[in-house]
């Protein structure tokens, strides 16, 4: 895998964090903080989503 590719959806991931957070706690430091975090929020949220469902 090409190392530009690799930077690019690190990004990704960081941006969709910061947007799930802001839509979730209107607050710019916890989206900046989720944001660090990258996918791994993004893979949180959606599985803690999936729960509240049930």
């Amino acid at each position: 895998m090409d190392l530009e590719k690799i930077k690019i959806s690190i990004s990704v991931g960081n941006v969709l964090a910061m947007i799930i957070s802001w839509d979730r706690n209107k607050s710019i430091l916890m989206a900046l903080v989720h944001g660090l975090f990258g996918w791994l929020y993004v893979i949180y949220y959606y599985v803690g989503k999936k729960e509240d469902k049930n």
